[in-house]
């Protein structure tokens, strides 16, 4: 375990990794450009590292924390800035609906990367009251939401990522910024929810399920990985030739595979 310079033990079952490196955190802040009146709310502050910058140009700045020893220490910290407001708890289970006040959410944060993935979906679930999102994540889950049709990290997370999101990779950072240092490199990535979707689709979950099944089953055609979903008519009417693999179809084609199955009636099993 690596201790911070306050004492605390980074602990491996919340995935922390301490950002302390002065020009990678100043590097995240110039991308971020944070407003006085801006909706900032802050993913696992950790010991502060990012908040402090924050704060400087967002004094109202709200952080959401799940280690509830990191809390008293914040609150020391950062105790000359009155309008902080900390939350303890769950990213994975925040309701982020509560902190809207009518201005779109601004959210940062250097996410554990145990829980990158679930809690992006969580968040893409209420992308309708964000403005964007900086994330700190592993390389490897930044190239995955940025992969398009044909890339071998093309999958799941970036078709649903995509169809909220525009997607903007930024810049890359390796694991000598941490403290304890990951074994794998991160990155700096920039998700700006679209104010029209360009692909909607008519019914999300029918396309969440059309998605999901299809790379439960990645490397099998797309005739057998959706044999028990969509017909073959289906292929037939869209013209898409249903021997290719879930990742050569792009965003558009799984939207209007849905769409069809959608308008045929085809409806997903209750959950």
């Amino acid at each position: 375990m690596s201790r911070s310079p306050a004492g605390h033990q980074a602990r491996k079952r919340f995935g922390q990794n301490f950002l302390h490196d002065p020009a990678v955190i100043h590097r995240i802040v110039s991308a971020i450009r944070p407003q006085p009146d801006d909706a900032l709310v802050e993913i696992g502050p950790g010991m502060g590292a990012l908040t402090e910058l924050l704060l400087e140009s967002n004094p109202s700045l709200q952080i959401l924390e799940l280690d509830r020893d990191l809390v008293p220490i914040l609150r020391t910290r950062f105790f000359n800035y009155p309008d902080l407001r900390i939350h303890e708890g769950d990213a994975l289970r925040f309701d982020f609906r509560k902190l809207y006040d009518g201005r779109p959410l601004r959210v940062v944060g250097n996410l554990p990367y145990n829980i990158s993935t679930p809690l992006i979906f969580h968040l893409l679930e209420q992308a309708d009251i964000i403005g964007d999102m900086h994330f700190m994540l592993q390389k490897e889950v930044v190239q995955r939401l940025a992969a398009v049709s044909g890339d071998s990290a093309y999958g799941r997370l970036g078709i649903m990522t995509q169809y909220y999101c525009r997607v903007q990779p930024l810049f890359e950072v390796g694991p000598g910024a941490f403290r304890p240092q990951p074994k794998v490199d991160s990155a700096i990535v920039r998700l700006v929810p679209h104010q029209q979707l360009p692909h909607p689709a008519d019914d999300i979950k029918m396309l969440e399920r059309v998605v999901r099944t299809a790379f439960n089953a990645r490397r099998k055609t797309l005739r057998k990985a959706l044999g028990d979903l969509v017909p073959a008519a289906v292929w037939e009417k869209l013209g898409i030739d249903s021997g290719l693999r879930p990742e050569n179809l792009s965003l558009a084609e799984f939207v209007a595979v849905a769409n069809s199955l959608s308008a045929a009636g085809n409806m997903p099993d209750p959950a």
